[in-house]
């Protein structure tokens, strides 16, 4: 049993949008950088035509993860149901999409596939055939606000007609594996679900679209107020503001607890890293944290589990950086370099 160590594209998503890093680039960075061999994909960032794929990609593609002994761990698809463009696909037309999805991550040589937490469950079910046929298992992303452990006093998205989300996604999927047998199903598990603060950059970027004072008394509120109630005394002190802008620092991100991942271990087929900053441990210099995600509690949970597989770093951070001239950008594969460095001393492989 191991905890192993990979990495999403996402993490490198400004390098990749200026054209800075190309497919075959992030291969190589992945080996070079982190001295590890796990690789997750955004289908639509790299593969050329997609959802199409050329058998020259396809060679191409599984020669550079032969050059560099790398493996293939995870493929993200994301179903866009304004595919035809005249109208919102059917399920039957979703779940056709989804078995090309596990198609072309079979061809690539990838383990398993994710996809949102807005894929109706009925549609993963009418695919397991083809994921049992090509031997790719179908993960469903557990993305915050869903809870691992639903608790519907405190996610009450079904009052909100606007969202399509399953709150017991996580409950609901689990039955259904276990009625069908199949091994080709599974969770994907995001840690953003345990963010329980926020990183100085989040909190740097607020400053520089928000009056400070307005930041600062939020800050100081959350210590002894509730989120509602900030809110309220925002909106009396602020008006002009839209308080909603200041809303990931209101309100607190995670809704899970690391160790509700005992419970699903075995259902698993990847974990997203989510990380938003990197920095150095105050009490431990040359050492990192995470400050807004306990990643110690999340390793601890894992191993309790008997966790076998992949991590893959999903930084997603940019966004506290992208308002800054270029020089002054975050730097994506330094960020991810730390992330592995804390991921090590936590006892990954």
């Amino acid at each position: 049993m191991a905890i192993k160590r990979g990495v999403s594209s996402y993490s490198y998503q400004n390098a990749i949008f200026e054209r800075k890093i190309m497919w075959n680039d992030f291969i190589r960075i992945v080996r070079e950088d982190l001295d590890t061999d796990g690789i997750e994909l955004v289908d639509e960032t790299f593969i050329p035509a997609y959802p199409l794929m050329s058998d020259e990609f396809v060679y191409s593609w599984r020669n550079e993860i032969a050059r560099y002994n790398m493996k293939s761990v995870t493929m993200d698809v994301y179903l866009d149901v304004l595919q035809f463009r005249d109208h919102v696909m059917t399920h039957a037309e979703a779940a056709e999409r989804l078995r090309r999805d596990i198609i072309i991550a079979s061809r690539l040589g990838f383990q398993n596939i994710r996809c949102l937490v807005t894929v109706p469950l009925n549609v993963i079910e009418s695919c397991l055939d083809t994921a049992e046929k090509y031997n790719v298992r179908i993960g469903v992303e557990i993305h915050a606000p869903i809870q691992i452990n639903y608790d519907p006093n405190t996610l009450k998205l079904g009052d909100r007609r606007d969202i399509v989300v399953d709150p017991a996604i996580v409950e609901n999927m689990i039955k259904m594996i276990d009625r069908t047998g199949t091994k080709h199903a599974g969770l994907v598990p995001d840690m953003g679900l345990f963010q329980y603060g926020i990183t100085p950059s989040s909190i740097a970027s607020m400053k520089r679209r928000n009056p400070t004072d307005l930041v600062d008394f939020i800050l100081e509120s959350k210590k002894t107020m509730a989120p509602d109630e900030i809110m309220i005394k925002v909106q009396e002190k602020y008006g002009s503001v839209n308080p909603m802008s200041l809303g990931r620092l209101i309100y607190p991100q995670g809704c899970s607890k690391p160790e509700e991942l005992i419970g699903i271990t075995k259902y698993i087929c990847s974990i997203h890293g989510k990380f938003y900053e990197m920095v150095e441990d105050p009490n431990n210099p040359g050492h990192y944290i995470e400050p807004s995600i306990d990643y110690a509690a999340v390793f601890e949970a894992l191993k309790k589990g008997g966790f076998d597989g992949y991590i893959n770093s999903e930084f997603e951070g940019q966004m506290a950086w992208n308002d800054l001239p270029d020089d002054q950008m975050v730097d994506e594969r330094e960020q991810v370099r730390r992330q592995h460095a804390m991921w090590r001393d936590l006892g990954a492989i």
